[in-house]
């Protein structure tokens, strides 16, 4: 099968398994489209709302339309690494009398885990997330071992309670290829999710995928082409974030640290599956543009001066969008 009947049949499996989605999840269109983007990218998703809004619920329906394995980390303060990665425990042989130590896997070893309040745990916890994510392995006691693939972590965060909370590490969150902020639904999308869940008849939702199929369409989604026009866009993009290389004087002003490589690679890789996703054979100019705030926002860091004068790192992106040619 060519790459373009492939790209076809990706359309096909993903708009219905969006319409499964659909059956439980009301609205929230963009980040259901972004949430899939990540997923064929092979990039990990960070979720930002207030609670109530179906963050767990989306992750947990996702894992079984797309039959993963789904574990879910409850991060709390008094989590430990061994509590995510796994931890040796002793057994003693019934016959010998002798004791060993055996690794017992933790929820990380799974295809889609969700770390639910992320920011909830200490960074020495959080860390332990860093090397499955970046290199899709666990190493404990010199001991490696490798995650099955594919691999996805999709956390949640709440913006408003931060009495017990700790901010991401720099380098963590930056390993999160889209940050989605997730808002209220409409009055007419809150009416139609209470009548779904008041009532006796709870939604199904049916597998339409396989894990095989993710991993074969990740594959083609790398050998997509794209023009020197588009990667020079995206990396200008994120050249000009940073004080010390932009032209621009509102950023030397109000950012302190800009966005790294990774949001040039993002870029082009979510650019890349956003065209693949809609059975386009390359990426244009407005797959990057739509798709900046969700590489971007987190990984802009303002300063002293933009905080106090409110400036937000969306401010910036959103200046970044009018300004870069």
């Amino acid at each position: 099968m060519r790459d373009r009947e492939k790209l076809k049949k990706l359309g096909e499996k993903v708009k219905e398994a969006r319409k499964e989605l659909d059956k439980v999840i009301v609205g929230q269109a963009e980040v259901k489209k972004i949430v899939f983007t990540g997923i064929f990218a092979g990039g990990h998703v960070i979720i930002i709302g207030v609670p109530g809004l179906a963050k767990t619920l989306l992750v947990n329906t996702l894992s079984s339309i797309l039959g993963l394995k789904f574990s879910r980390i409850q991060f709390t303060p008094d989590l430990m690494p061994g509590d995510i990665t796994g931890t040796d425990i002793i057994e003693e042989d019934p016959e010998t009398g002798k004791r060993h130590f055996r690794f017992v896997k933790g929820p990380v070893f799974a295809n889609l885990v969700l770390a639910d309040e992320i920011n909830r745990a200490p960074p020495k916890t959080q860390s332990a997330l860093l090397e499955a994510m970046q290199e899709y392995r666990v190493t404990y006691a010199g001991k490696t071992f490798k995650l099955d693939l594919p691999f996805f972590v999709m956390a949640t965060q709440n913006p408003i309670e931060l009495e017990g909370t700790y901010p991401l590490p720099e380098a963590q969150i930056d390993r999160f290829m889209f940050s989605i902020n997730i808002t209220y639904p409409s009055y007419e999308e809150e009416i139609e999710v209470v009548e779904r869940t008041t009532g006796e008849r709870i939604p199904q939702v049916k597998k339409v995928m396989s894990k095989k199929e993710i991993l074969d369409f990740q594959r083609l989604i790398r050998r997509i082409p794209v023009s020197k026009e588009v990667i020079e866009y995206a990396v200008k993009l994120v050249n000009e974030s940073r004080p010390e290389r932009t032209k621009f004087d509102m950023v030397k002003k109000y950012v302190r640290w800009g966005a790294s490589p990774r949001a040039s690679q993002y870029l082009i890789l979510g650019a890349k599956t956003l065209a693949g996703l809609s059975g386009r054979p390359t990426p244009s100019l407005t797959d990057v543009r739509s798709i900046a705030h969700y590489v971007l926002d987190h990984r802009i860091i303002v300063n002293f001066l933009g905080e106090a004068e409110g400036i937000k790192p969306e401010n910036i992106v959103d200046f970044l969008l009018e300004n870069v040619h």
